[in-house]
């Protein structure tokens, strides 16, 4: 979801990327909350975080305790943002459908992504 609220609010501004330690691909729920904003995520897929080191990247946001402890060392000159936000798939069940806690998520996201926006451009 960040990847694709990024792009859709900085559009040019950023190349961004998905990366992860379990690379996967995006949740139904979240491409399902993201195309209420009217944002195209279904195609998104992340890959590893390893593919990232050395290659210039400015800025490493992670958006999980998980992530942000397991991400590997990026060279000093690398800014890294850690956003604590829950797992919306966390206490996922059949029968009870979270997808408010995936629209939580993603206006979360939102606000920091419009906060990083404004610092950094």
């Amino acid at each position: 979801m960040a990847e694709g609220l990024l792009r859709n609010m900085a559009g040019d501004s950023f190349d961004v990327f998905s990366a992860g330690t379990h690379p996967s691909k995006v949740h139904p729920m979240s491409t399902a909350v993201m195309a209420e904003d009217g944002i195209d995520i279904s195609e998104h897929t992340s890959d590893f975080i390893d593919d990232y080191l050395n290659k210039g990247i400015d800025i490493v946001i992670t958006v999980c305790d998980s992530a942000d402890s397991l991400c590997p060392a990026f060279p000093r000159d690398v800014e890294r943002i850690h956003w604590s936000i829950d797992d919306p798939f966390k206490g996922w069940d059949i029968k009870n459908n979270k997808i408010d806690s995936y629209r939580e998520t993603r206006d979360i996201l939102k606000k920091y992504i419009k906060e990083l926006i404004k610092n950094h451009l």
